[in-house]
C-alpha cells in the first residue's frame, strides 16, 4: 500500500539569526519544504503554504504589505498579530530563545508561543511547531507583549550586569570566572523555589553598611544601578512581608 507524504511548503523571508537556525532546522524534516529569501529580494516572492517573516520588528509591517501567500506569520515578541499587514490569513510563530548564528540551538528546549486568527491555521501552526520542539504554548498578542519584556529583564538586563561584573573584575585582575559557580546556582535555584524565597544579600538583609562600602566601590554609573536595584530589593521584601 503506497502512503503519500503531504509536503508543506515554507519560505523563511530574513537573514537573521532566527532565520537562520530555523531554515537549518526545518531542512532537516522530510515532510516540509524549505525557501529562504531576503527582505531585499521581494520583488519576486515564492509561493509557500507558510510564509514566516524573521526579520527586525520595525521592518514587519512594510514585508507583510508585499506578500499575497495565503498564510503569512511573524516570529516577533512585541508586535501583535495586527501588525501584519498582508491581506491573507495572520499568525505568529514566536520562540522564546536568544538566538545567535554561532551558537547551535536545541529546539526541544524553547517554548513556542503561538498565535492564529482561527484554530484551524493555529493547529497548523502547532503542527510546525511540534517538528522541532515540544513546549507548546497557545498565547495571545497582549501575553506575548507581557513575556517578551519578561524576558528582556531574565536575559537583556541579567547579561549586562554580567558585562558590569566582568568589568569590576577585569579592572581589578580578578578572573571573571570565579563567579561563574555563583552564577550557575542562581539559575538553578530558581528552577526549584521561587525568585523571592531565592534572594539573599545585603539589600535583603538590610546591611547598610556593606551597602555603603559597596557604593564606594563603584562609578556614578554603576552607583546608581546598584542603588535602584537594592531599593528595589527592599521595597519588594517589605511588601512580601506584609503580605504574609
Amino acid at each position: 500500500m503506497d502512503i503519500f507524504v503531504v509536503m508543506i511548503s515554507i519560505l523563511i523571508i530574513g537573514n537573521g539569526n532566527v532565520a537562520h537556525h530555523l531554515q537549518k532546522a526545518f531542512k532537516k524534516i522530510n515532510t516540509l519544504s524549505v525557501m529562504q529569501i531576503g527582505s531585499r529580494n521581494l520583488n519576486k516572492i515564492p509561493f509557500a503554504d507558510i510564509t514566516i517573516i524573521a526579520v527586525s520588528d520595525n521592518a514587519i509591517s512594510e514585508v507583510s504589505k508585499k506578500i499575497t501567500n495565503p498564510f503569512v506569520v511573524h516570529t516577533a515578541g512585541n508586535f501583535d498579530l495586527k501588525s501584519l499587514q498582508n491581506n491573507t490569513r495572520k499568525g505568529v510563530f514566536y520562540m522564546l530563545q536568544s538566538f545567535s548564528k554561532a551558537t547551535d540551538v536545541n529546539f526541544s528546549q524553547i517554548p513556542f508561543c503561538l498565535e492564529a486568527e482561527n484554530n484551524e491555521d493555529y493547529l497548523v501552526l502547532e503542527s510546525l511547531a511540534k517538528t522541532l520542539g515540544n513546549k507548546i504554548y497557545k498565547i495571545d498578542s497582549k501575553q506575548r507583549k507581557l513575556v517578551h519584556v519578561s524576558a528582556v529583564f531574565v536575559n537583556n538586563f541579567t547579561n549586562h550586569l554580567y558585562k558590569i561584573s566582568r568589568d569590576i573584575c577585569s579592572h581589578n585582575n580578578i578572573p571573571f570566572e570565579i563567579l561563574f559557580p555563583l552564577i550557575a546556582e542562581t539559575a538553578r535555584k530558581i528552577e526549584v523555589i521561587t525568585p523571592e524565597q531565592a534572594q539573599t544579600g545585603p539589600a535583603v538583609r538590610n546591611d547598610t553598611k556593606t551597602i555603603s562600602n559597596h557604593l564606594e566601590l563603584l562609578s556614578a554609573q554603576h552607583q546608581e544601578i546598584y542603588s535602584i536595584l537594592t531599593k528595589s530589593i527592599q521595597e519588594n521584601t517589605h511588601s512580601q512581608k506584609t503580605l504574609n
